[in-house]
């Protein structure tokens, strides 16, 4: 569904990015680890359009029998309406804004009003602390209710391909664990997700396979069983699990 071919990017004039090549199968769950400043929220931002590679290229292939499509330069709304949704670190809600309105700004792109309503039904039958909480204000949530929510108004647009950045940041054991679980049963109705996590131990068990990014750079990647018996991601990533 996505291949990244030996891209370059810089944010200002940090090089950030340092020949990346990666790929996400269709309906795969890949994650991507690493040290904070390794470039995981940077390849993120590129693959949506917020950055973009000076040299190298994004493919998208929306199905698995369409033509790719290059994205490398695309606009981010561009890159939207194609069906790749990004959820980013921080969550990004509106906090004046009621959870139901929240969720409906994920439809933004969408004029079918009765499948949006159904949708936001199915997402709170997905979250039902969304569906209780729908027309309170969305910053008096707790921080895993709004990741909860940035989750599920990135799905309101009915994504091939959902990129999710740090969704157990900040979160207690028992949330993350609830949220890890939605996210296998989102990935299990056909959804593509491309996970960037701290949380190697918890994205590990949930992908299928996994790239380590260090330095804007990839140095490992596997199936993530493997990646979790390797004595140096243990080391570096897993506090030396066995």
């Amino acid at each position: 569904m996505l291949r990244v071919d030996d891209i370059h990017v810089y944010r200002g004039r940090t090089y950030v990015l340092q020949g990346v090549s990666l790929e996400v199968g269709h309906g795969e769950i890949v994650a991507l680890i690493g040290a904070n400043g390794a470039g995981k929220t940077s390849m993120l931002r590129t693959l949506s359009g917020l950055l973009h590679p000076r040299r190298g290229g994004i493919f998208f292939q929306p199905h698995v029998n369409a033509a790719e499509i290059d994205i490398g330069r695309m606009p981010a709304e561009q890159i939207v309406r194609l069906g790749v949704s990004h959820c980013p670190e921080g969550r990004g809600i509106f906090s004046r804004l009621s959870v139901r309105e929240n969720l409906l700004i994920g439809a933004y792109l969408r004029a079918d009003k009765n499948d949006i309503e159904a949708d936001c039904q199915r997402i709170c039958r997905m979250f039902p602390i969304l569906g209780e909480r729908a027309r309170q204000a969305a910053g008096s949530l707790s921080g895993g209710e709004q990741e909860m929510l940035a989750v599920g108004r990135a799905l309101m647009g009915r994504p091939k391909l959902l990129l999710l950045d740090e969704p157990s940041l900040g979160l207690g054991p028992l949330i993350v664990e609830t949220l890890f679980e939605i996210l296998a049963a989102i990935n299990a109705q056909g959804v593509t997700i491309l996970l960037v996590e701290q949380n190697a131990v918890m994205a590990l068990a949930l992908a299928h396979r996994a790239y380590v990014l260090e330095t804007g750079r990839v140095t490992l990647s596997g199936p993530s069983q493997a990646l979790i018996r390797d004595e140096n991601v243990r080391d570096a990533y897993l506090g030396g699990a066995s």
